[in-house]
């Protein structure tokens, strides 16, 4: 029997900067983007301290085309992934090494672009991802729009609501 081991990274933060997303050249989607997490404490002198710790974020695929249209700097988002490093030859010959997280999931928090409220989110993983779906996108003001009203009628929360109106 092998020995069992876990690689898996949740976090909750604010995008550093807009996504950036790229075709490699065959063709699939992949979205860098920065990720920023808060930690607050109280010292051993009573002062009040805080802490940012800053995050590369990779995702691919159809999540990846999803991050670039629904996120955006500073927007709060929970994401969800694994930890890779890399290492590479820069172009000065150094070896380089790099530590990112690769995201399977993703929910996108707050007011969309154009200050479309989105409620309790909007929600995007790899594995909702199928053949037939993978051609329609809604855009970032049409998926929360549809989500109230069809959340009341189903008795689903928000959340899985905002998460059926987005095909991915």
């Amino acid at each position: 029997m092998s020995a069992r081991s876990l690689n898996k990274v949740m976090l909750i933060g604010n995008l550093t900067r807009d996504p950036e997303l790229r075709y490699t050249p065959q063709g699939t989607a992949v979205c860098t983007f920065g990720l920023a997490t808060n930690r607050e404490w109280v010292d051993a002198a009573g002062q009040k301290q805080e802490a940012v710790e800053f995050h590369k974020i990779v995702a691919w695929n159809k999540l990846a085309e999803i991050c670039s249209q629904l996120l955006f700097k500073g927007r709060k988002c929970y994401v969800q992934g694994r930890l890779q490093t890399r290492n590479w030859q820069g172009q000065d010959g150094a070896e380089r090494t790099t530590t990112e997280i690769v995201i399977d999931e993703m929910i996108a928090f707050g007011e969309g672009k154009g200050g479309q409220a989105v409620d309790d989110g909007a929600y995007a993983s790899t594995a909702d991802a199928t053949a037939d779906e993978a051609s329609a996108v809604f855009t970032n003001e049409e998926a929360p729009a549809e989500a109230p009203k069809k959340a009341k009628k189903s008795g689903k929360s928000k959340a899985e609501e905002v998460a059926d109106d987005i095909p991915f």
